[in-house]
């Protein structure tokens, strides 16, 4: 696992952050990160989904950062809660933005990885995973913002 630059801080107010990515996008109220976990399939590439029950929802694994962590360290750690996987970072591959179920504006930035170890099993937040090839996992995603992330954003970075 990758650490994170000290310019990536926590969840707090707005005017406590600092750094590239808060600067560019100061509307945003809430920071997440995540990772969309790859690897070979027998059609290409597959994506791992997670489904969150009480949300209802199919999405990639993703969370809120804790007091003072970075988003490198938010996207791995909120990974392997949500999948069991310990993950390895490869590259950045940017921030969706969306309004969330509370009204806040959300940022959820996004990391390529792929797995070194470990394995699923079901949790508070989530009950189930899957890999589905790109395509699939576009039409599984439940909301149209992390279709749409999977479409070129995330297939211009995917090698089959």
């Amino acid at each position: 696992p990758t650490s994170g630059s000290s310019s990536s801080l926590g969840p707090g107010p707005v005017s406590e952050r600092s750094g590239k990515i808060f600067d560019r996008h100061p509307e945003v109220e809430v920071w997440a990160a995540g990772g969309v976990v790859h690897r070979p399939g027998d059609n290409g590439v597959e994506i791992l989904l997670v489904h969150r029950p009480d949300h209802r929802d199919w999405s990639l694994p993703k969370g809120t950062l804790d007091d003072g962590e970075t988003l490198k360290d938010a996207a791995l750690r909120e990974v392997e809660e949500e999948t069991g996987l310990v993950c390895e970072l490869g590259k950045r591959l940017g921030v969706v933005r969306y309004v969330d179920a509370r009204g806040r504006e959300k940022g959820v930035s996004y990391w390529l990885m792929t797995a070194t170890s470990g394995s699923f099993r079901p949790n508070k937040e989530v009950d189930a995973v899957e890999w589905l090839c790109l395509d699939e996992a576009r039409r599984r995603c439940t909301y149209a913002h992390d279709a749409e992330f999977l479409g070129k954003p995330v297939r211009r970075h995917l090698t089959t």
